[in-house]
C-alpha cells in the first residue's frame, strides 16, 4: 500500500443554511467513516480560513476562504496505486458542492532519503 494526500480546494460551507451545513458534515462523517473501516485513512485535517501565505519577498495574512482554489484541508491516505486513489477521491462530498480534490502520492523516496538524513525522529 503507498499513501496519497487528498488536498480539498474550494469545499466551503459559506451560505449554506444550517441545515444544508448538517446534510454536508453528515456525507463527510459518513464518508470518512469508511475510508477508517476500510483502512484507507491515515490522518485528515480541516484547516481554518485564517493564516499566512509566505513567499521570499511578501507576507499575506488570510482569510483566504474567499478564493475558489485555497485548500480547505486534506486527508493522508492508503491505496495501493493512483487508481485506487482517485476511486476513493471520486467519493468525497467536497464534490457535490463544486470542489475539488488533488490526489498526490508521497514520494516516498524523499521519505527515506530523509529519514538517513533525520533519523528516526523524522516520521
Amino acid at each position: 500500500m503507498r499513501e496519497f494526500v487528498f488536498l480539498i480546494k474550494g469545499e466551503c460551507h459559506t451560505g449554506v443554511s444550517p441545515e444544508e451545513y448538517q446534510k454536508q458534515a453528515a456525507k463527510f462523517a459518513a464518508w470518512i467513516y469508511g475510508l477508517i473501516q476500510n483502512g484507507h485513512l491515515v490522518n485528515s485535517r480541516p484547516l481554518g480560513a485564517n493564516g499566512r501565505r509566505v513567499t521570499a519577498n511578501n507576507i499575506t495574512d488570510g482569510p483566504f476562504i474567499e478564493s475558489k482554489q485555497d485548500i480547505g484541508g486534506y486527508f493522508l491516505i492508503r491505496a495501493k496505486d493512483l487508481d485506487e486513489a482517485t476511486l476513493i477521491a471520486k467519493g468525497c462530498p467536497a464534490l457535490e458542492s463544486g470542489g475539488i480534490v488533488e490526489v498526490r502520492a508521497v514520494d516516498e523516496e524523499k521519505v527515506s532519503r530523509l529519514r538517513e538524513k533525520l533519523g528516526p525522529g523524522f516520521k
